[in-house]
């Protein structure tokens, strides 16, 4: 059976990610919209529209130590094991996320997308609460429409250097990209070389940026800079609103998180620390 952990790091301390894992108001800021937790009674349960398939809650307590949790998962009609857990590695404090089965990395329906972006998603909301900082949001099960905004405490020239510089956009996505910089360029994760189906920039200035990706899905950041802060308006559109592209979505929610962090924190460090994925190639992700 298949296993897979993503892990963040933070300058929290131990004690204060294991009382945010734990604790349902904490729970309720970074993980789920509804929660409902008692580890000594054997209740560790969340649900609402900001989890896959939450209509009402999946999870069962399968036991916690003074480190971690774990939790059956019964999710799209598959039982999954879940462990939330805190370590201390090489004087960092690190937050890991477990789970069996874990979807192989290019293989399978949109819903192993959702496995693969959920995780990272939340931990980027966890890191940014357990060190004080707003959460940036969450993916809306509920609706089709998929569009967020957020502000970021730096210029829109900054962000859109973040966006279209390889180096810097490596640094705060944690995954390669590859681009042709004007209006028409080819656009990839990874390797323009390797991809045969680029997308094509159909927006590219000082306050706007937009892809356009074969099948004809849009996504689109629109930049909007005031007394120092920038408001981010990411939107996917082109999509069929019967199957909303919820994976990718997340991804890109989760890569914002630290893009924030990036522009805003002194001495700013990548949040990802490591990503243990079945069948992930080589040099598709790039990690401090």
């Amino acid at each position: 059976m298949s296993t897979g952990t993503v892990r963040v790091r933070t300058s929290a301390s131990p004690a204060r990610v294991y009382r945010a894992l734990t604790t349902a108001d904490d729970l309720r800021v970074w993980l789920a919209e509804h929660v409902d937790v008692d580890l000594e009674g054997g209740k560790y349960e969340y649900w609402g529209r900001y989890t896959p398939d939450g209509e009402r809650h999946r999870q069962k307590l399968l036991g916690f130590d003074d480190t971690s949790v774990r939790y059956s998962w019964s999710l799209y009609g598959t039982e999954y094991t879940v462990e939330l857990a805190v370590e201390q590695r090489d004087g960092e404090t690190l937050i890991a996320a477990t789970q069996s089965p874990y979807p192989t990395w290019g293989v399978g329906e949109d819903r192993d997308e959702v496995l693969q972006t959920f995780w990272p998603l939340v931990l980027g909301n966890l890191v940014e609460h357990v060190e004080g900082r707003p959460v940036l949001g969450f993916c809306d099960f509920t609706s089709p429409e998929q569009r967020f905004e957020f502000d970021i405490a730096a210029t829109p020239a900054a962000i859109i250097d973040a966006l279209t510089d390889p180096d810097v956009f490596a640094r705060w996505f944690g995954a390669r990209m590859d681009i042709e910089p004007h209006v028409g360029g080819r656009w990839s994760m990874g390797s323009l070389e390797d991809e045969p189906n680029p997308a094509k920039i159909t927006a590219l200035d000082e306050e706007n940026l937009a892809l356009e990706f074969p099948g004809g899905m849009v996504t689109s950041w629109e930049l909007k800079g005031s007394e120092g802060k920038t408001r981010l308006t990411f939107v996917q559109s082109g999509f069929d609103p019967a199957s909303p592209p919820f994976g990718p979505w997340m991804g890109w929610l989760s890569g914002f998180a630290d893009l924030r962090r990036m522009l805003e924190l002194p001495n700013w460090r990548p949040m990802w620390h490591s990503y243990d994925i079945p069948g992930l190639p080589d040099g598709v992700l790039v990690l401090e």
